[in-house]
């Protein structure tokens, strides 16, 4: 998705601005300290304290091979000197023999396992290259950076289990109890989210329920079995607010995308609709099937795909 990459570059490159005059300022200390290994374990463990959020310092030679100690901040290990690094991922890629490189993040040795992402600096004296010094942080470390989230744009098809669509027309729709209930489970969601502080409903067809999130206390959901969910009185029990400042997605499209729900679970005994959720605050409709492929897509858009697209042109 292009506004994940132009996110992920964008934190790179604010990250990548903090840490370059740093570690240049470092590769200057260590080429004067490079040929004496206590000397330059002090220059790192010096620089550490400039770095706080940094997890650990070393040096590297041109043929990835550790020249330092690991410098952390609570100890020096002197047993990794000498230690092969060249299969390291921000080795093994793209080595920068001048200036300075942030490595893609990735996941450490065990038994740690956590997001990690390495500055690596190129060290010289002079003309000569000299190796590099690396710096460890855990993302988790990290200051917090400046940050935008934004809507996924555009709609996005995932296949699903192979086995599933290979059987697929072995199987027929079986009519649920919720199929037999659905004109009011519709009004009932309708009201839920415009006048009741939904903004994230899900209704689950062939098992008869509906999940729910709450504009004032989204980080916890509902679940709601048939005989709750076509009980009016379920109103009742979340209370009446005004619809969200914060949506997308006018009130008077809320119903008709649980229509158009409706007409996908019923168009077809074999390919049909297993579940189907609106989402009014990021304006996104999220759809499985019964061949366990998946669809997100914006409420216009959804609203605006006729029966050719789902089911393909009828034959002439």
């Amino acid at each position: 998705m292009t506004w994940l990459k132009e996110a992920i570059k964008a934190q790179r490159a604010i990250l990548a601005a903090r840490l370059e005059s740093p570690m240049s300022g470092l590769a200057v200390q260590c080429a004067q300290s490079w040929r004496e290994r206590d000397r330059l374990d002090e220059t790192l463990r010096t620089a550490l304290a400039d770095m706080p959020v940094c997890r650990l310092l070393y040096a590297i030679d041109t043929n990835g091979r550790q020249v330092s100690s690991n410098v952390g901040r609570h100890a020096i290990e002197r047993g990794k000197y000498g230690q092969n690094l060249a299969h390291r991922p921000y080795l093994s890629n793209a080595i920068p023999y001048k200036g300075f490189l942030l490595s893609d993040v990735y996941l450490n040795t065990p038994p740690d396992r956590r997001s990690c992402i390495t500055g690596v600096q190129a060290v010289a004296d002079g003309s000569s290259m000299l190796g590099f010094v690396a710096a460890d942080f855990y993302l988790r470390d990290l200051p917090q950076l400046e940050w935008r989230t934004e809507s996924a744009a555009g709609w996005r098809q995932i296949k699903g289990d192979p086995a599933i669509r290979h059987s697929l027309f072995q199987q027929e729709r079986a009519k649920s109890a919720m199929d037999e209930r659905l004109d009011d489970v519709i009004a009932i969601m309708d009201e839920l989210i415009c006048e009741r502080g939904v903004f994230h409903g899900k209704l689950h067809f062939s098992s008869s329920r509906a999940t729910l999130w709450l504009t004032d206390d989204p980080f916890r959901y509902r679940v709601h079995v048939l005989e709750e969910i076509i009980d009016p009185s379920i109103c009742l029990a979340y209370r009446s607010q005004p619809y969200s400042t914060q949506t997308v997605v006018p009130p008077d499209l809320v119903r008709p995308v649980f229509e158009q729900f409706k007409r996908l679970r019923n168009a077809d005994e074999n390919i049909y609709l297993r579940s189907g959720s609106l989402n009014v605050i990021n304006g996104m409709v999220g759809l499985t099937f019964s061949c366990d492929g998946s669809y997100y897509m914006p409420v216009h858009e959804f609203l605006d795909k006729n029966d050719g697209f789902w089911f393909g042109e009828p034959q002439t």
